[in-house]
């Protein structure tokens, strides 16, 4: 492996100064090289801790980090050969466009013609060629975080990390951004560790995604297998939406469970092997795994609410007593079932989830 956590904690003093608070706990992590790492999770989880043990701006309590098989703990950030892309931009207001992006050589104190090639080796890469000479002020937002990313990559660290760099855009932006970031990722091959709260940032970019929750990993996966296959409740419920059905096993069959569930019986995947006919499990039912008005219905329901919001059609659906949340993508539908008319709603089985309860 390329990068290497192992079993990373972190923990500080308490702003009382009494005890400690653990920020990081327990983490270990094996990140090939040329992949695109997303460390996923809410507020205080401890993905942004995680990021700064990687670049040296903390250092761990306990556990190693390795870079290409040497141990990296205690080498400042300037020694590690990593970049940082800073949720603020950190631009110098002070400098053009040339100077941000030539300033760590500059520092470096490389050759005049070396600077001016890479430098602009970047802007073409990032495609802010021609606005060399502007002043940051004269820039969007969107061209301020180019120049954030130019100026890292000028550097051409071993790592590229960075904390929440689309935090600050408007949502269309994000999403023009979120595109070039993976574009420009996968053309290098540089190996990335991003840090967001966005689900949709972490399923677009990613090639590996890290959710994270109180300090620890919930779930180490691609896109696909974290929004398919949660390991846990708590990831089924911060990726996407979710419904949680209360259910009871009936039989194994070929590697899925039988569940009565919902007033009906339905066939489910699950990856644990311990839950046995009669035990009670929970059901991750999806808004959008289902299909209303199906001929091959399996219950029931009454509309309690309903709103069009042109993509698709939003239901809260009352099923067998439990309030569940549909979503309906049929483009051919204009007309919407009105609140308190009866619908007939089919699960669709190959893509329920069981986890135990």
């Amino acid at each position: 492996m390329y990068l290497v956590l192992d079993n990373v904690n972190k923990t500080f003093t308490s702003r009382g100064g009494v005890g400690e608070v653990t920020a990081v706990d327990g983490v270990s992590l094996n990140i090939q090289r040329g992949d695109l790492v997303t460390l996923l999770g809410p507020s205080g989880c401890g993905k942004t801790t995680t990021l700064r043990l990687i670049a040296g701006f903390e250092f761990p309590t306990s556990g190693r980090i390795l870079l290409e098989g040497q141990a990296i703990n205690d080498l400042p950030p300037h020694k590690r050969d990593m970049s940082m892309v800073f949720q603020s931009y950190a631009i110098f207001p002070h400098l053009n466009v040339f100077e941000n992006i030539a300033y760590g050589l500059n520092v470096q104190r490389r050759p005049r013609d070396e600077i001016k090639r890479r430098a602009a080796r970047v802007l073409e890469l990032v495609e802010l060629t021609g606005l060399e000479n502007r002043a940051p002020n004269q820039l969007s937002g969107g061209q301020q975080q180019r120049v954030a990313l130019a100026r890292a990559l000028v550097m051409e660290p071993k790592v590229l990390l960075m904390d929440e760099p689309l935090s600050n855009l408007d949502a269309k932006l994000r999403e023009q951004m979120r595109t070039e970031i993976r574009r420009i990722q996968k053309r290098l091959g540089i190996t990335s560790v991003y840090v967001t709260h966005d689900q949709v940032e972490a399923m677009t970019l990613s090639d590996q995604v890290v959710v994270m929750n109180l300090g620890k990993i919930e779930q180490i996966g691609t896109p696909t297998e974290i929004y398919r296959r949660p390991a846990t409740r708590f990831v089924a419920d911060f990726i996407g939406r979710a419904n949680f059905v209360e259910a009871t096993v009936r039989e194994r069959r070929d590697g899925h469970l039988v569940l009565d569930a919902l007033g009906t019986t339905l066939t489910a995947l699950t990856p644990a092997d311990t839950l046995r006919p009669g035990d009670p499990a929970t059901l991750v039912l999806r808004p959008e795994m289902v299909e209303i008005d199906s001929p091959q219905a399996h219950v029931a329901g009454i509309v309690r609410r309903a709103a069009y919001l042109g993509n698709v059609i939003e239901y809260d659906v009352e099923v067998a007593g439990q309030m569940l949340s549909l979503i309906e993508r049929d483009p051919r539908r204009t007309e919407i079932h009105p609140e308190g008319q009866t619908v007939m709603v089919r699960f669709l089985e190959d893509c329920l989830y069981v986890l135990p309860k």
